[in-house]
């Protein structure tokens, strides 16, 4: 197979692609960050009853003439048992929040009035208007109404609606299933290193990480040794775990102990494309057995972490309900060198511009693909074109931020 460019490998692996129909339903302190999956519709109306916008005193406006003098006739309290009636030419004590008493057309703030402590009444200093400070019934959604749309991310003000329209649960969409194989006789789980030949599987990590934060499940899948029958049992287990998406790191290139490809094609995988023109993650390949699409990660670290940015964060986004997180324009921070044949994914930090204007993205001074360190030191990644000319600082550029 001849180099893909990495933009039509994009592409063709999110061509089909979309939010899994799977629902699950969730109490609404589990429901954050969630993608609802059907409008919600208020169980009741909002507020369910005239209420005071202000601390005052409830009347009929045509009481509320400056110098007039009215009894209290009672309070209305917010959560109170009882409204107490309000009387011709009388006013009820009002806080907040409270029912306004039926009678009642206006609420005169109490800054506008004079407390009459010994006389248990007020006099009128400026007069007001009906409906004034009044709050009315439905005002905020009636029983019935479109609260929330179907596919919208639960915010905490989202959350706080739906609570406010009656609803204890929501039902959202099931998070994908991404299931992540670590390939490698030299790979150990952090804390069995036994000998200086081990290696410790940190990818895994990085790439559940990477899951958690776009909306996916992790179904770890542990690590696997250069075995065709170890790499397929594996696969195995992630096909009976119905995964939405396996990944495999490492074992995605050409050597004889790269064994993730045979062992993908002896499980159904066909293969859509693999080898792809990008620096770094130059062996990446993806493919799909019926609905389980499948990635093979190469197994440098700084590979594994820049081919998932590219292709597995927008895949698991769109197929989580999320919008994708296409590149972003910046400005270059320092000169770099021309581009090569391949478009190269540049390690890079996010500078502030001191005129208000798009990031400065400065690409740190060492790019080995085995560097976990500098992934770690990044905050995005600075693309490079094929064959583009060098660049000046201050010259336009395009970026992913980094999760």
């Amino acid at each position: 197979m001849s180099l893909l460019p990495f933009e039509a490998a994009l592409e063709r692996l999110l061509a089909g692609a979309s939010a899994i129909q799977r629902t699950e339903s969730l109490p609404l302190r589990q429901a954050s960050g969630r993608i609802l999956a059907a409008d919600l519709p208020a169980l009741r109306t909002h507020p369910p009853f005239n209420s005071s916008a202000m601390d005052g005193y409830a009347l009929r406006a045509e009481d509320a003439k400056a110098g007039k003098i009215l009894q209290i006739a009672g309070v209305s309290a917010a959560g109170g048992a009882q409204l107490p009636e309000l009387p011709q030419g009388q006013c009820i004590r009002i806080f907040t929040g409270a029912p306004v008493p039926q009678a009642a057309d206006t609420v005169l703030i109490q800054e506008n009035t004079e407390l009459l402590q010994e006389q248990n009444a007020i006099r009128v200093v400026a007069s007001a208007e009906p409906n004034q400070n009044i709050r009315p019934t439905g005002g905020d959604f009636a029983k019935g109404q479109r609260l929330l749309m179907a596919g919208n991310r639960l915010s905490a003000g989202a959350i706080a609606l739906a609570a406010s329209g009656g609803h204890d649960q929501l039902t959202v969409l099931a998070k994908p299933v991404v299931a992540i194989l670590a390939t490698g006789d030299e790979l150990v789980q952090p804390g069995g290193i036994t000998s200086a030949s081990q290696i410790i599987a940190s990818n895994s990590y990085g790439i559940a990480a990477l899951v958690e934060a776009n909306g996916g499940t992790v179904l770890d899948l542990g690590i696997c040794g250069d075995t065709l029958e170890a790499a397929g049992d594996k696969i195995d287990l992630a096909i009976l775990n119905k995964a939405d998406i396996l990944v495999t790191i490492g074992g995605a290139s050409v050597g004889d102990r790269d064994l993730v490809a045979p062992a993908l094609q002896s499980r159904g995988v066909v293969l859509d494309f693999w080898k792809i023109a990008m620096r770094p993650g130059k062996p990446f390949m993806a493919g799909s057995r019926g609905a389980m699409r499948c990635l093979g990660l190469p197994g440098n670290p700084a590979s594994a972490m820049v081919t998932a940015t590219v292709f597995l964060r927008p895949l698991l986004r769109r197929m989580a309900g999320l919008p994708l997180q296409p590149l972003q324009a910046g400005k270059l921070a320092k000169d770099v060198g021309q581009g090569g044949l391949r478009a190269e994914f540049m390690r890079a930090r996010l500078l502030e511009p001191q005129d208000g204007g798009p990031p400065l993205v400065e690409p740190l001074a060492r790019q080995d693909s085995s560097l976990l360190s500098i992934y770690a030191a990044a905050n995005a990644l600075l693309l490079r074109p094929v064959n583009a000319p060098p660049g000046k600082a201050d010259d336009n550029c395009l970026f992913f931020h980094l999760d």
